[in-house]
């Protein structure tokens, strides 16, 4: 093996990786056996696109070279199983080094516009301006840093006039900006998706104005509602949720030209407005050398709100299915398969996947909240958290609103097994109504609440318990209600009587 090189491809996607100095990735090679000794410098995004490789290795020195003329696309497991192309497309390498090379025009455009640097050398750099991700990647293994990567590349297409690249500014003018464009274009994708979902649940609610179900409360039997009702309590929750968002749209859309510790020492104020004028952003009011990452905390709190509302209706709905209810169920497809062991399963996938994924985009929301504590005017303790946060929570939460909407549009609803759960043990549940009976007949509350408590609790988790029966034959009942007011008492119509007015406050 003495001085023998081979190249090897490095696929980190499903495999162990560890970051060694200088921070290049050990993984486990397909065509070598020994996994500790197959380095590659690169550097994966949580997208993680573009991150499987060549590497010359010297498996005796352990002396690597990097060749870049081949790069493929790959993702993380989690990632690859759950982006959608609307959504991922944003966070890619690709598009993230586009939205920097944006940036950098609009300044640029800015600065000729104040007769600061020549007209004629930004209309070079707008023709000439271009990138390469494999090119990039291969510059920040040298230098390890991602922007001068960035500028070198884009210098090599531009030639001369790049030097009015990058004049005055700082790294960060460049990140920061260019992730409100991220977010900004992700905040446009998911506000698109509510509406979706909203128009489902509201369609689905209209279907069942007046399907009537049991009400529960603790788990157990309460009285009587409709699912049209329940589904106007989800479709409420969304349109908060879509207000939310409508109101973050203004904080999050800022960017900044500010320079170092952002004092605008050596770049103008007025380059700062035109450009974020160009972006359609609005400058931050007072930025250090970064945007204050509470504007971040804001938008990743509120898509942790939405992902725990849709994590409550996911959870309503496991529950509803479960056999001993199966008032509701997932759409089951011909040909799909609940078990492995048992043919007769039908599991509700889809709405455990969502809670699931709904503790994921919580959990970030509060990584998010503690990156807003940097050191003095900046760190980069936040970086790496936001390589991972911002496009996992957009492309899970725009996987969730898809997902969630299919589900309340093929949600598969059995009113007869609502019905026939609603009268267990004789309609216990309208127990209520007759204790009001018998109080405007006069009888003192306690007492009518003993009486009707005894019967139902005669008729409770017994076999052919008939609470109706019991409180019919009961001598003090039969001596204040009439057989039609007992009849009366047990008719869900009067439960139901107001709930118009909810359906006409959400256009159901």
């Amino acid at each position: 093996m003495g001085g023998e090189s081979r190249t090897a491809w490095v696929n980190l996607q499903g495999h162990v990786w560890d970051t060694l100095p200088g921070n290049s990735i050990t993984g486990e090679s397909r065509s070598l056996s020994v996994a500790t000794s197959i380095s590659a410098c690169v550097y994966p995004s949580s997208a993680c696109n573009q991150i499987l490789t060549i590497v010359n290795f010297d498996l005796v020195t352990g002396n690597r070279a990097l060749t870049m003329d081949r790069l493929y696309p790959a993702t993380l497991a989690l990632i690859e199983r759950y982006t959608l192309p609307e959504m991922g497309e944003l966070w890619t390498d690709e598009y993230k080094f586009k939205t920097w090379l944006q940036v950098e025009i609009a300044v640029c455009e800015a600065q000729a516009e104040l007769g600061r640097i020549p007209q004629a050398a930004v209309d070079e750099i707008k023709a000439k301006a271009n990138f390469d991700v494999a090119r990039i990647l291969e510059i920040e293994a040298e230098v390890r840093h991602d922007v001068i990567a960035f500028l070198t590349n884009v210098n090599e297409y531009v030639g001369d006039a790049g030097r009015y690249i990058h004049l005055g500014m700082t790294s960060s003018d460049v990140l920061d900006t260019a992730l409100s464009l991220q977010i900004v274009a992700s905040h446009q994708v998911l506000l698109s998706h509510v509406e979706k979902l909203i128009q489902a649940i509201r369609n689905k609610a209209q279907d069942h104005r007046d399907t009537v179900m049991i009400g529960r409360s603790h788990g157990i039997h309460a009285e009587p509602m409709t699912f049209g009702f329940k589904l106007a309590g989800w479709l409420a929750e969304v349109l908060r949720h879509r207000e939310r968002l409508c109101r973050i749209q203004d904080e999050i859309s800022v960017g900044q030209i500010s320079g170092a510790v952002g004092t605008y020492a050596n770049i103008d104020p007025e380059i700062e407005s035109l450009t974020c004028q160009k972006l359609g952003l609005k400058p931050d009011t007072a930025s250090t050398q970064v945007i204050s990452r509470d504007v971040h905390a804001e938008f990743m709190t509120t898509l942790a709100g939405l992902a725990a509302s849709i994590e409550r209706f996911a959870v309503e709905i496991r529950n509803l299915q479960r056999t001993d209810v199966l008032e509701v169920e997932e759409f089951f497809a011909k040909g799909q398969k609940g078990s492995s062991a048992m043919p007769h399963k039908r599991n509700p996938i889809k709405s455990e996947r969502l809670t699931g994924l709904a503790r994921i985009i919580r959990t970030n929301a509060l990584a998010a909240l503690e990156n807003v504590a940097l050191w003095h005017e900046r760190d980069i303790s936040h970086s790496s958290v936001e390589r991972v946060i911002f496009p996992d929570s957009c492309i899970l939460m725009h996987f969730m609103l898809v997902e969630t909407t299919k589900l309340v549009q093929n949600l598969q609803v059995y009113p007869d097994n609502m019905k026939r759960n609603m009268n267990m043990y004789g309609g216990v549940v309208f127990s209520q109504r007759v204790l009001l009976s018998l109080v405007e007949k006069g009888i003192a509350r306690e007492d009518a609440y003993r009486i009707v408590q005894q019967c139902a609790h005669a008729a409770w988790n017994v076999e052919g318990g008939d609470f109706q029966t019991l409180i019919s034959q009961d001598p003090q009942v039969k001596e204040n209600l009439s057989a039609d007011e007992i009849k009366e008492a047990f008719n869900p119509d009067y439960q139901l009587r107001n709930l118009d007015k909810v359906y006409q406050r959400l256009g159901i």
